[in-house]
Order: structure tokens, then sequence, then C-alpha cells
């Protein structure tokens, strides 16, 4: 019933997070009444996406030249403070607080059943490389940054266990965060307030 460029559009747009085959559907119609200049913008758009780097330290996104994140080419950042995210939303809402001068760590979406996939392990013995290669063997802290959601938290203990022996303080994320709630969500001034009180 759908044209065949409507159908597909459909069929990938629905596999995306938050869209189901509803929302792709009307996604479909209301691009194509945009015309044909913005749906070519937004056709690049996407093509584009294919000249994202990510990064081999943070496992963050990144264009450019460089091997690395603008981030983790920070001189001025501080390599031995390193906060662990779920997300890259979660990395870009912390980074507009302009209060957390240390590295990141972009772990990929946690499971509800408290297991690491085996991208997430392999990302955190590339954080223990570093600390062991560029650290001597300790970083000063680690933040779990982490959703304050019992599966967070599970999650937290874990890598908690992971990282103990390697770190001299591990901290959560302080008040400020309702439990429940998603650090991606949250306004500037709440995460600023999380990130000094952790503990």
């Amino acid at each position: 019933m759908l044209p065949k460029p409507i159908q597909n559009f459909v069929d990938l747009f629905a596999k995306l997070p938050s869209i189901g085959p509803r929302q792709a559907t009307r996604l479909a119609f209301y691009i194509k009444t945009l015309g044909d200049a913005p749906v070519a913008d937004l056709a690049k758009a996407v093509d584009d996406l294919r000249n994202v780097k990510i990064c081999p330290q943070c496992f963050f996104s990144y264009l450019g030249p460089k091997n690395t994140c603008d981030i983790c080419n920070n001189n001025q950042r501080r390599k031995d403070i390193i906060a662990i995210v779920e997300k890259e939303t979660d990395l870009i809402s912390l980074e507009k607080t302009k209060k957390f001068s240390g590295r990141y760590l972009v772990l990929g979406e946690l499971k509800k059943d408290g297991v690491l996939d085996s991208l997430q392990k392999l990302r955190l013995s590339s954080l223990k490389k570093m600390i062991d290669k560029d650290l001597g063997g300790q970083a000063e802290e680690i933040i779990l940054a982490m959703n304050p959601t019992t599966y967070g938290d599970l999650n937290a203990a874990l890598i908690l266990q992971d990282l103990k022996g390697r770190v001299k303080k591990i901290s959560r994320l302080g008040i400020g965060l309702p439990t429940g709630g998603e650090i991606e969500f949250a306004d500037e001034d709440t995460l600023g307030n999380a990130i000094d009180n952790r503990g």
C-alpha cells in the first residue's frame, strides 16, 4: 500500500530508539512534504555521519584529522580523573555544566540484567590499560556517572569491583539527580550540583 521509498524509510527508521513503525510513517510523510531541497539536505546530513570517528581512548564521537577527540587531546584536562558515562548524550550533558575538567569513558548503554556486554568489557579493559600505561597503575578518581536507577546502581557496583586497585577514590554523582532520572534530561544546574556533591 505504501510507496516503496516510504516503506523502506519506515522499515529503517522504526528500528531507531523511541521510534516505532507508526512514528516512522509519520516522519516519512512529513519529510516528503518539505520539498526536494530539505529532503536532500537531510539525506546529506545522514550521509555525513559516515565521516564521524569514535575516539579510541574515551569512545566519544569526533570529526577531524586527529587520532583522538578534542577532550582527550586537551592537555588542560586531568588524565587522572575519569568519569564513566553510559551514553554520549550523558557526556554532552556533563560537559555543559563546565564543572568537570577530567576525562571520560563512554561505556555504552547498560542492560537491565546487570551484565556488561563484550564491547563494554573491552572498553573497561582499555581504560585499565590506559591507567596502567599513563598513570602508573592508579587513577586519582573515577566517577561512576550512571543514571540513579536500580540497574544503574547494579552496573556501577560491577564496575567498582572491576576497577578496584587501579584508583584511589571511586565516587558517584551526588545529590541533585533524582532516583529513576536520566542524566541526559537533567538541567545544567542539577548536573553541576551532582558533580560538586559526588561521593
